[in-house]
């Protein structure tokens, strides 16, 4: 079984996921445990099916066999809604077609808890400014968010996703567009948030060292491979992120060195 949980911390859970795009197959016999306050990391090579299996969790996608359970209980056919209170989710693209403002396209992550008829309230604005503060991106704000740059863009998906509070947040690449500020930025606020929301974060990424950042953040964490159609565990960053394994699943050769800054230990 993937992931190191035991089954009273066990968040999210697949069991024998199995899915396929008519006769291509995708992924099967995926077993996977999340628990809560965890970073669980998924890697692997473009195509290998991490997008595929994320939309499987978010009900966007419905496996051809297993279960989906969140807290030990059947997850999936539930409702957007139902689902958008629990798992909030960052796309590794997004198609920009209306001119909402920044803060419009913020107040959206607050549309699970706002009546059918009704608009978000002073507390929901009160939210998307404080994260905006949060982010030095206050003077975006009123700015019509398909005229921001890329990386403006994805820093906008991120806070979209952070005040929808929800116990899970689901990353796809997350920093795939951002500078190298930006990028610091977003790891150590998803750690301050797990550390005190007990957030459990579900990021599928290309860059191992996110994994390590994590770690050596005092976070727990797990890596997991997707490969040959299937998900494999493997441990604490340190344990996992080897010659070995980023030799098996990514084809090539590299040197993992680790460095100790002055006055750490």
């Amino acid at each position: 079984m993937v992931g190191r949980t035991d089954k009273n911390n066990t968040l999210v859970e697949i069991r024998d996921g199995a899915f396929s795009f008519g006769q291509t197959l995708i992924f099967k016999q995926v077993n996977l445990q999340i628990a809560k306050g965890e970073i669980f990391c998924l890697l692997g090579p473009n195509g290998c099916g991490k997008t595929t299996l994320i939309d499987c969790v978010l009900g966007i996608l419905r496996l051809d066999r297993g279960r989906i359970l969140l807290k030990g209980r059947p997850w999936t056919g539930r409702s957007p809604r139902a689902t958008a209170q629990v798992m909030a989710y960052v796309p590794q693209r997004h198609d920009r077609h209306f001119a909402f403002s920044v803060l419009d396209l913020l107040l959206m992550g607050r549309t699970p808890y706002t009546p059918f008829y009704g608009a978000p309230g002073r507390l929901d604005i009160d939210k998307a400014k404080k994260i905006l503060d949060m982010f030095g991106l206050s003077h975006l704000m009123h700015r019509d968010y398909t005229l921001l740059s890329g990386g403006e863009t994805q820093l906008v998906m991120i806070m979209r996703a952070l005040i929808q509070d929800t116990p899970v947040i689901i990353m796809d690449e997350p920093t795939s567009h951002l500078d190298f500020r930006h990028e610091l930025m977003v790891l150590e606020t998803l750690v301050r948030l797990v550390r005190e929301r007990h957030l459990t974060l579900v990021m599928a990424t290309h860059f191992p060292n996110h994994a390590f950042y994590f770690e050596n953040a005092g976070i727990p964490v797990s890596v997991n491979f997707m490969g040959n159609r299937t998900v494999y565990p493997a441990g604490r960053p340190s344990d996992a992120l080897t010659e070995a394994n980023l030799a098996r699943f990514y084809h090539i050769e590299t040197a993992v060195m680790s460095h100790t800054l002055p006055g750490k230990a």
